[in-house]
């Protein structure tokens, strides 16, 4: 097979890159190692930046996501029995939209299939070739055979324990990792939500956070140890820990429902530099990881492939290739901003178990101070909403 850009991953990164590239009238095939009903319904992140939820307007995927998607103003905090709101829409501009990842993928796969995309389901990719000289070539197996893709260039949007990464010289590729002492014990709930936006606890147990999927859909973690076990949770202890957590608030009910879903996810940052070798270029979970806290992990893959089909398209139409060369220093840049965002908020809302005294006064007083300020507050929303993407088009 021949086409001008081989995409390995059927995720939001690998599909919105080949969606782009589309409306430029630039050929794609992307190979997915797992079935069209797995990628679809696979639970992951829900929250869209605005310019996430803009971009996906303006290149005409949000049709279903205006209708049911959930938008949000503001966020709210709480911690020492207080309730805190920060109000984003009036800090920045801008907000918030609940959308879960799997909701967005069933969109961009219908309308990849009805412009003729070639998406390979149950493709999987076994070898990377010729990622320096001459066309690059994608290996794969599908329907028991062995096949070649040959491209101009290959975007990498397999996850983090996709092939392409590691198709890049150890002696090139360096990865930065922190991983941290805890993890989320994830719940999805058949029951009204506790509050139309996001509520994150900070308790001396442990942390919290009460989302939603819909108006009668919750979705909730639990701070664990990384080593528990779902089986170790009772429903019993699920909701005396949530009921704990949460704390008593005026106007803020826990509603109990049926525990439809229960996972246990670990928590780690990592970033891999550079994000491109040769005509391998990395984009979202391929490249870079990080703790879901700030809600940035779906957001950053969208930001990566704005960037990255702006320099294909730049590529092939105008014969330009230095927006392919400054590729990976322009993602790192937002990247690490989204690193440093998510490790913040994730160290200052979590109990670490080694802590003492000290540690949790300190983090009392680093929320008070972030949330008693207009200053602290913006800080945080304009992170929260997210920075500016930039027009992907040339």
């Amino acid at each position: 097979m021949r086409t001008q850009v081989g995409i390995i991953g059927a995720g939001p990164a690998g599909l919105l890159l080949s969606h782009l590239l589309h409306l430029e009238g630039i050929d794609s095939i992307v190979i997915e190692s797992r079935s069209r009903e797995y990628v679809e319904t696979r639970l992951r992140a829900g929250v869209l930046e605005q310019n996430s939820v803009d971009l996906l307007n303006e290149t005409g995927l949000a049709e279903r996501l205006n209708k049911i998607a959930l938008p949000h103003d503001g966020v709210q905090f709480t911690f020492d029995g207080v309730m805190h709101r920060i109000d984003m829409q009036a800090l920045t501009g801008r907000r918030v939209t609940v959308y879960a990842q799997q909701e967005l993928v069933k969109d961009i796969i219908a309308v990849r299939l009805r412009d003729g995309g070639k998406i390979m389901f149950e493709a999987q990719a076994t070898k990377l070739a010729n990622l320096e000289d001459g066309k690059p070539v994608i290996h794969i197996t599908h329907g028991g055979e062995e096949k070649t893709i040959t491209c101009d260039y290959i975007a990498g949007c397999d996850g983090f324990h996709g092939i392409a990464r590691d198709a890049m010289p150890a002696s090139i590729a360096k990865g930065f990792d922190r991983v941290y002492p805890f993890g989320w014990l994830g719940m999805l709930i058949a029951a009204k939500p506790p509050s139309e936006e996001l509520i994150y606890s900070h308790h001396p147990d442990g942390f919290a956070l009460f989302s939603m999927r819909a108006p009668t859909v919750t979705r909730a973690y639990l701070q664990v140890r990384p080593d528990d076990d779902v089986k170790n949770w009772s429903v019993d202890r699920i909701w005396s820990e949530m009921r704990k957590r949460l704390g008593a608030h005026e106007n803020f009910h826990l509603n109990e429902g049926e525990i439809t879903q229960v996972a246990i996810t670990p928590m780690r940052s990592y970033v891999s530099e550079p994000m491109r070798y040769g005509n391998l270029f990395l984009a979202g979970d391929a490249a870079h990881i990080v703790p879901p806290t700030g809600a940035k992990g779906m957001n950053l893959a969208i930001a990566d492939v704005n960037v990255l089909a702006h320099a294909f398209i730049c590529a092939f139409k105008h014969n330009r290739r230095d927006l392919l060369e400054s590729y990976s220093s322009t993602c790192l840049k937002r990247v690490w901003r989204a690193e440093h965002f998510s490790w913040w908020m994730t160290t200052m809302l979590h109990t670490f178990y080694d802590e003492n005294p000290f540690d949790h006064r300190r983090q009392i007083a680093e929320l008070h101070t972030v949330l008693g300020s207009r200053a602290g507050q913006t800080l945080l929303a304009e992170n929260y909403a997210g920075l500016p993407l930039g027009p992907w088009r040339p």
